[in-house]
């Protein structure tokens, strides 16, 4: 499932809660993307030659472990 935020018409602005609750979609996505930076970083990604399945096991536990290192 893929949560999208709200848009803006051209003649209408968003409400304050529409403009939060895009903030909240934002800074959620940020971290993910700011892990998956990290891996990009790390040339991780581009070692890993398994199947998607068995990658994905392997990366759950990396994404925690750079979300705390990032929290350091």
């Amino acid at each position: 499932m893929v949560i999208t935020g709200y848009k803006a018409a051209r003649t209408k602005s968003l409400t304050s809660a529409k403009k939060q609750v895009n903030k909240l979609i934002a800074s959620v996505r940020a971290v993910c993307e700011h892990a998956f930076a990290h891996l990009k970083n790390w040339r991780i990604l581009t070692k890993l030659r398994m199947s998607p399945r068995y990658a994905t096991t392997l990366l759950r536990p990396l994404l925690v472990l750079t979300k705390t290192e990032v929290a350091r």
